[in-house]
């Protein structure tokens, strides 16, 4: 569903004061004191800046434990002991991923996301469950936020008989992008997991986005058959690597030539700021032509008990991560949670020229890093040229 309506008194990315023309769902015209159409709705945004729609590229509706109630939390320290105390605890609090990826979906949209990519779990115990709660909400929400899926063994491919076959059965029902997961760390069988990912990207014309955890020189091994894969089936452009925690390490000469063929084969890298972790450095990225976007991983689920769903908070940690001070680049550091988000999920026509797409956050701040470092609530959201959100909430309630 989209709405025409005439937005006055804006100031696109901290421009100056304009109206904007919007008209089955695009930008149509921009320009001051513009002449609107007879009986088309007017919002007065009183100076207010206007932002494109956020994009969280990374995270997990299905895992959220948003609206449960205060749980403690008892994940161990180790990637797999996470793993398996959330394989548990999804059993014994009732974690419901329909109702639980509502809850975090509208609570982003109120912060002005209008685009989500979710890594689903897909395994041998919660099977496809995951998935179908999150593709009702997809279709629940599809007037308000994008939601795209990837299909994510979680708990491992290799190692976990019978997953493959529910992956598969997963892009068949429709998810988005196939997933895949440290190949050495959680399968220790890097040739057969990327194998297989690679088979059912092919098989199904599906992208691909895989969780890279593993560190140093053991991550770079993996990255490295990730692009030999990349080059020799002619994916480039279609694959993403999540986290890439080895680019962080100490040997930057190593890192560089990593990158340098991440730019060739145009593989995107997402992250979510980890301050624990070595990260990518986003300056390293920019200069090379690397897209990074980024994303707010778990929220508040089994795996830790911080996160809100608020992209312009994460575009600050990205910003703090990686020392940006100076106004372009804490914009960068924006782009990264807005427009590159975009371009790595697909979105044509995100933005706020003439033509785009009319997904945008109208909020109060006097520039883009303003409003990247205060993060006040969103005055307005707009989907498609409807207001979807006021002062921070959704309209639509969670249930």
């Amino acid at each position: 569903m989209t709405s025409d309506i005439v937005l006055r008194n804006l100031r696109p990315m901290g421009g100056d004061t304009v109206d904007m023309l919007i008209q089955k769902g695009r930008i149509i015209q921009i320009a001051p004191n513009l002449s609107a159409p007879d009986g088309l709705p007017e919002e007065e945004c009183g100076g207010a800046l206007a932002l494109p729609g956020l994009v969280d590229a990374h995270t997990h509706l299905d895992k959220t434990l948003w609206g449960m109630g205060w749980r403690e939390h008892q994940a161990g320290p180790s990637l797999r002991e996470k793993i398996d105390t959330e394989r548990r605890l999804r059993r014994e609090w009732d974690i419901d991923p329909h109702r639980q990826s509502m809850r975090q979906a509208l609570l982003s949209l109120g912060h002005g996301t209008t685009a989500i990519r979710s890594h689903v779990d897909i395994d041998t115990e919660v099977g496809l469950a995951g998935l179908e709660g999150v593709m009702q909400t997809a279709e629940a929400l599809s007037d308000l936020i994008d939601i795209e899926t990837v299909a994510f063994p979680q708990s491992g491919l290799m190692s976990r008989p019978g997953t493959a076959e529910l992956m598969n059965e997963a892009l068949r029902m429709g998810a988005d992008v196939v997933g895949g997961l440290d190949p050495c760390g959680i399968d220790a069988d890097p040739k057969g997991q990327l194998d297989t990912v690679f088979d059912m990207a092919e098989r199904y014309g599906k992208p691909i986005d895989i969780h890279l955890h593993e560190p140093g020189e053991l991550g770079a091994f993996s990255m490295e058959m990730i692009l030999d894969r990349t080059q020799a089936l002619g994916m480039q452009g279609r694959v993403t690597i999540s986290h890439a925690f080895c680019l962080g390490m100490p040997d930057r000469d190593r890192v560089r030539d990593l990158i340098a063929r991440l730019a060739e084969l145009r593989i995107d890298i997402a992250t979510v700021a980890t301050p624990s972790r070595p990260v990518p450095l986003a300056e390293d990225l920019r200069a090379a032509g690397v897209t990074l976007c980024a994303g707010t991983d778990g929220i508040r689920d089994t795996w830790g008990p911080y996160g809100n769903g608020d992209m312009l908070e994460r575009a600050m940690l990205l910003g703090l991560r990686n020392n940006l001070r100076a106004d372009a680049d804490v914009e960068h550091a924006f782009a990264c949670c807005s427009t590159n988000g975009a371009a790595v999920m697909g979105l044509d026509g995100h933005g706020l020229d003439v033509g785009c797409s009319a997904d945008l956050v109208l909020i109060e701040a006097e520039t883009v890093t303003h409003a990247v470092v205060s993060h006040p609530p969103r005055k307005a959201v707009l989907k498609a040229g409807r207001i979807v959100a006021r002062n921070g909430q959704s309209l639509k309630e969670a249930p």
